[in-house]
């Protein structure tokens, strides 16, 4: 659908909007190195510090805080060969298999660790402990909405989906740039409409310390989202018995990179949004028990080329844990493999929790093209 409004420099693609959301989104539109508008997608939701579903482009600095603590967050998506028919009626044996190959939950990783050569080390220096956990954690799913599902799209294929990011050492290196952001406007005594808002001025020590540490934050997150599928996909060809991967795909949803929009070179931000520019491949998954998405990008400018990474929440984890229940949660996944004997612990996944994804996808029917409509029949979620 066409942009649903426009306020002060905000263009908002999202018709299921809360007004919290708006004013938060307007705050960062303030920013002075904010260069056009800012674009919400029509997943938005507030987020800590600056929106979730959001999107602009800046000249001069960069907010930590945008990017968000789980650097390079994001969606990995394999197209098999397999059909429908090929997968036995009982997916259990399967779903054991995954839990032993992807460690999920807080704090999980591998019992041996990676090898982090392969993307080297970040700028900041990093104790023996964090190097430690990083490499081991190399490989592991992590918690809250992170997930794997096996999925039938609208011709029966098989797909394998996955969602993750940069682990606990994404986490603690972004805290720590959003920390010393936030000291730097101590020190120089500038007041912001919020605190979160914190930023770092291009051509300091702080900002290219902070570029230099996503970016490898970054490498981590989809070499974490490779691995893993590796080993998912390993293992469902030899439970079928058969199989060969035909395509893969692998996109970041809270990244910045440089690039260059009506003339200018300027960094783009995307909080729980992916890049969208024609013909560029995305996933886009919906919660659990709902449909996800294989779309390709329409380049659309308003939007800085970019689209939704999700259905986004309606409920706080808080709120969905006070008045949703694994009862209901029970009866929407039915017919599904999944963690049901741990259905209390992802009640604030509960679907209800969630955006309608087919409206979100109905909402930037000029931002992306649907390819493919994946349904899971099997979904594997680290429980906190």
């Amino acid at each position: 659908m066409p942009i649903s409004q426009s306020r002060e420099n905000l263009l908002v693609w999202a018709s299921d909007i809360e007004e919290d959301t708006i004013q938060q989104a307007l705050r960062t539109a303030r920013m002075p190195f904010i260069v056009g508008d800012v674009a919400l997608m029509p997943d938005a939701h507030i987020g800590f510090g600056s929106t979730v579903g959001s999107v602009f482009a800046t000249k001069g600095a960069i907010i930590p805080s945008a990017i968000g603590v789980d650097i390079g967050c994001g969606m990995i998506a394999v197209q098999t060969n397999l059909f429908a028919e090929d997968l036995p009626d009982n997916l259990d044996p399967l779903f054991a298999r995954f839990e032993e190959l992807i460690p999920a939950g807080v704090g999980q990783g591998n019992l041996e660790g990676h090898d982090l050569s392969e993307i080297g080390m970040p700028l900041s220096t990093l104790s023996n402990k964090q190097e430690t956990t990083a490499a081991c954690q190399l490989g592991s799913l992590g918690s809250g909405n992170h997930f794997l599902e096996v999925c039938l799209d609208q011709n029966d294929s098989v797909w394998v989906v996955l969602h993750s990011g940069s682990r606990g050492i994404g986490n603690q290196l972004a805290t720590k740039h959003i920390d010393r952001a936030k000291g730097l406007m101590r020190d120089f005594f500038i007041k912001l409409e919020d605190p979160a808002l914190a930023y770092l001025v291009e051509g300091t020590t702080e900002f290219d310390c902070y570029i230099g540490d996503m970016l490898w934050a970054q490498d981590y997150a989809r070499l974490n989202r490779d691995i893993m599928m590796n080993r998912a996909v390993k293992a469902l060809f030899k439970f079928v018995g058969i199989g060969t991967e035909l395509d893969r795909i692998n996109c970041h949803h809270n990244f910045t990179q440089r690039e260059n929009h009506r003339g200018k070179n300027v960094w783009v931000t995307r909080k729980g949004a992916i890049k969208a520019d024609r013909n560029d491949w995305g996933v886009i998954p919906g919660s659990m028990g709902t449909a996800s998405y294989i779309i390709k990008g329409l380049g659309n400018k308003a939007s800085l080329k970019s689209c939704s990474h999700g259905a986004g929440r309606r409920m706080s984890r808080r709120k969905a844990k006070e008045t949703l229940s694994k009862e209901t949660l029970r009866e929407l996944m039915a017919g599904q493999t999944w963690n049901s004997a741990n259905a209390k612990g992802l009640v604030d996944e509960h679907p209800l929790a969630y955006k309608d994804i087919d409206q979100v996808m109905a909402d930037q029917s000029d931002l992306a093209e649907i390819r493919f409509c994946l349904t899971s029949v099997l979904n594997y979620k680290g429980v906190k």
